[in-house]
C-alpha cells in the first residue's frame, strides 16, 4: 500500500467512529428526542379530547399505538421523502446558475460514464456494482432516487391508512358511518393534511436553492465559499 493510503487510514483511525458519523448521529438523536416530544404533546392534546368526550384518558405507550399519532408522524415523513425524491431526480435536468445546490448548466442530464466513474471508468475503490455493465449498474446508478421514492410511497400509504383509521374513529364517536380507505382518499381531510406538507417542503427547497446563490455560510458544504462569485454554480465551501 502506498504512503498516501497509510496516511488516509491513519487519519480515519484518528477521526474515530463518533466524529466520522457525527452528522448522522446528531440528527438521528435529535429526531428521536423531537419524536418523543411530539408524542408527549400529542398525548396531552389527545387526552383533552377524550376528557371532553367523556372518555377515559390513556397513557403514552397506548397513545403511540393510536392512529392519531401514526397519521401525524407519517404525514410529515412522506412530505420529507417526497422533497428529497423530487430534488434528487429534478437536479438531473434542472439547474440554478450560481447555486451550490445545482450542478453546472453544461452538465444537464445523466452525464457520461466517464464523468460518473461507471463501467470501464470505475476505480478500485468504486462500489462493486458501479463497475458492472448490466442491470446491477442500472439499478445502482438510480438507487438513491428509487429508495427515496419507495420511502415516499410507503409513508404516503401508511399516512392514508392511519388517517382513515383516525377519521373513522371520529365518525364512530359521532355515531356516523365510517368511510373506508377509498372514501377517505376522496375527502378534504386527507388532501388538506397532504398538500399543506407538500407546499412547505417545495417552498423550503426553492428558498434554499435561490438564497444560496447570494448568501453564504462559512464552512458549510451547503454554501459556496464566502468569496466565491454569485455566478459560481455547483461549488461547495
Amino acid at each position: 500500500m502506498s504512503g498516501k493510503g497509510h496516511e488516509e487510514r491513519a487519519a480515519r483511525r484518528r477521526g474515530g467512529f463518533w466524529r466520522d458519523n457525527s452528522l448522522t448521529l446528531a440528527f438521528g438523536s435529535a429526531f428521536l428526542l423531537v419524536l418523543l416530544g411530539q408524542a408527549l404533546a400529542g398525548l396531552a392534546d389527545f387526552n383533552e379530547q377524550l376528557t371532553a368526550d367523556g372518555l377515559q384518558r390513556i397513557g403514552l405507550g397506548e397513545y403511540m399505538t393510536t392512529s392519531d399519532f401514526a397519521v401525524d408522524v407519517t404525514e410529515n415523513w412522506q412530505s420529507e421523502f417526497l422533497q428529497f425524491f423530487l430534488y434528487i431526480f429534478g437536479t438531473v435536468w434542472l439547474v440554478q446558475r450560481g447555486s451550490p445546490e445545482s450542478k453546472e448548466p453544461h452538465k444537464i442530464g445523466t452525464e457520461s460514464e466517464q464523468e460518473q466513474r461507471m463501467g470501464d471508468h470505475a476505480g478500485s475503490a468504486s462500489p462493486r456494482w458501479a463497475g458492472t455493465k448490466d442491470w446491477r449498474q442500472r439499478v445502482y446508478s438510480r438507487s438513491l432516487g428509487l429508495v427515496m421514492g419507495s420511502l415516499f410511497i410507503g409513508s404516503w400509504f401508511a399516512q392514508s391508512i392511519a388517517g382513515m383509521a383516525a377519521y373513522d374513529e371520529q365518525q364512530l364517536r359521532r355515531l356516523q358511518d365510517p368511510v373506508g380507505w377509498g372514501g377517505y382518499l376522496a375527502l378534504p381531510d386527507f388532501w388538506n393534511r397532504t398538500l399543506q406538507n407538500w407546499q412547505s417542503e417545495l417552498l423550503a427547497v426553492a428558498a434554499m436553492v435561490i438564497l444560496s446563490v447570494y448568501l453564504r455560510q462559512r464552512g458549510s458544504p451547503e454554501s459556496k465559499p464566502v468569496g466565491a462569485p454569485h455566478t459560481s454554480t455547483g461549488v461547495e465551501g
